[in-house]
C-alpha cells in the first residue's frame, strides 16, 4: 500500500512546529510498511499536482504569511481542495488554515475577508483589547467517527492554542471535541475544532499529531480506505512513550 500526502505551503504555513504533523504521518506509515510520498504544494505548484493526493495538510501562519498565501489558496488551490474533501479525501487544517476553510474572517476593523467555503463556519476578531486565546488545552473527542476502538489514548486530545480569532460553527458541520481545559474555538461554547466528512479543522498546535497519534492513525486509515475502497485495519504500534507523554500533558494542564 502507498499514500501521497500533500503539504500546503510548507515554506509559509508552519507555525508552532506544525511540520511535526507531517513527520508523524510519514513515520507512522513507514513503521507499518506503507510507502508514503510527501509532496509540497507551494505558490508555484500546478493544480494538476493535487490530483495525486490521498491526504491533505495545511498548517498555521502569522498575518504576513497568510496574506502571501491568501490569493493563491482562495482562488486556485481551495476550489480543488474543496472538491477533494467532498469526495472524502481526509484533511487536517490547523489554525489559520482552519480559518481559511470557513465562509469568512471578520477583522476587528474593515470588511469581511472571504474564505474558501469548505467548512460551514466563520471567524471574527474581537479587537486588540480582547485577550488572545493562548495556552495548553485538553479536550475530549465527541464524534465517534474520529475515534479508534480499543486505543489506550481513548477520547482525550491535548495541544497548544494561540489565536485571536473566534470561530463559530454552522449547522452543517460538527465539532471535533469538547474542551476540558482551555478555550477552543471561541471560549464560549466549549467546543474545539470541527469535522466535515473526513476532514478535521483544529486550533491545536504543539503540534497536534505527535501529542495525539491516535488522530494520525485515523487520518492514515481513512486515507487508505478511500484510496483502496475497502476496510483497513492498521498494524498496532508500541505507543507507550507517546501515551506517557500525553498523560503528562494532561496532568500538567
Amino acid at each position: 500500500m502507498n499514500l501521497t500526502i500533500s503539504w500546503f505551503y510548507p515554506d509559509l504555513m508552519s507555525t508552532y512546529g506544525d511540520r511535526g504533523n507531517i513527520i508523524v504521518l510519514k513515520k507512522r506509515c513507514e513503521w507499518r510498511g506503507i510507502e508514503v510520498k510527501i509532496q509540497e504544494i507551494t505558490l508555484e505548484s500546478p493544480l494538476s499536482q493535487l490530483g495525486e493526493s490521498d491526504l491533505l495538510f495545511m498548517g498555521g501562519a502569522q498575518d504576513r504569511q497568510q496574506k502571501l498565501v491568501s490569493d493563491d489558496f482562495l482562488h486556485k488551490k481551495a476550489p480543488v481542495m474543496k472538491k477533494m474533501i467532498e469526495k472524502n479525501i481526509p484533511a487536517l487544517l490547523v489554525c489559520a488554515a482552519y480559518q481559511f476553510a470557513g465562509h469568512y474572517y471578520q477583522p476587528y476593523q474593515g470588511e469581511k475577508i472571504p474564505g474558501a467555503g469548505i467548512f460551514d463556519l466563520y471567524t471574527k476578531h474581537l479587537g486588540d483589547q480582547t485577550k488572545r486565546q493562548i495556552g495548553n488545552v485538553t479536550a475530549e473527542l465527541i464524534n465517534s467517527k474520529f475515534r479508534i476502538k480499543n486505543s489506550k489514548f481513548g477520547k482525550i486530545i491535548v495541544g497548544f492554542e494561540n489565536h485571536g480569532g473566534r470561530t463559530y460553527l454552522g449547522k452543517n458541520i460538527k465539532p471535533l471535541a469538547k474542551v476540558i481545559k482551555g478555550f477552543g474555538n471561541n471560549g464560549e461554547d466549549d467546543y474545539e475544532g470541527a469535522i466535515y466528512k473526513n476532514a478535521i479543522g483544529s486550533y491545536f498546535h504543539g503540534p497536534l499529531l505527535p501529542k495525539n497519534p491516535h488522530l494520525a492513525d485515523l487520518l492514515i486509515q481513512k486515507a487508505l480506505e478511500v484510496k483502496y475502497q475497502r476496510e483497513i485495519k492498521l498494524v498496532t504500534l508500541n505507543d507507550e512513550l507517546e501515551f506517557q507523554a500525553q498523560k503528562a500533558a494532561v496532568n500538567k494542564v
